[in-house]
């Protein structure tokens, strides 16, 4: 059985090593291995986890997590997250994530940056606004759809059962 765990060279075949067994591997090999090799995001977004969810077709799909800190976007696969399309530059923008507050911030790309459709160099970005990078079109999800909804619903029917136990206490005392 294969393990996943296991260094490109493992995968690819026997390669070449230094006289202390030094292997070389490309940075496409490294990124890869490092993709398999973190763990899994279960994929469902939240405050903590916030996600990209592409809108453009073909990537309707797929969920990119953002982890804190800064993480490039372009073409180039030493970008954290590649979008191979011809409209997005090789190192287009960057998305900053301190504490909860997203930035997006264009890196001089050819094709542009927009929010909502209107072209910026930075940006705060929040909970379903969209993001283009060139031709491909992201939303921000903070939570999962339709999660407000349920949440008001909830606070809702609380409200109400507390009303209800108030006037049959009222009428039990009167």
């Amino acid at each position: 059985m294969e393990n996943s765990r296991q260094p490109p060279s493992a995968k690819s075949g026997p390669r070449l090593a230094g006289s202390q067994g030094t292997q070389l591997f490309s940075r496409s090999e490294l990124s890869q291995w490092a993709a398999e090799a973190s763990p899994a995001s279960h994929g469902h977004a939240s405050e903590r986890e916030p996600v990209l969810q592409g809108t453009s077709a073909g990537l309707e799909d797929r969920r990119i997590s953002l982890r804190s800190g800064r993480q490039t976007i372009g073409r180039r696969d030493d970008n954290d997250i590649v979008v191979n399309e011809p409209s997005v530059s090789s190192a287009h923008a960057w998305i900053i994530n301190q504490q909860g507050h997203y930035v997006v911030m264009n890196t001089l790309s050819t094709n542009g940056t927009f929010v909502n459709d209107r072209r910026v160099h930075e940006a705060t970005i929040k909970h379903g606004d969209r993001i283009r990078f060139g031709q491909v079109e992201f939303v921000l999800l903070t939570r999962e759809p339709g999660t407000q909804k349920r949440a008001g619903r909830v606070v809702l029917a609380s409200l109400l059962a507390l009303a209800g136990l108030a006037a049959l206490l009222w009428w039990w005392l009167s």
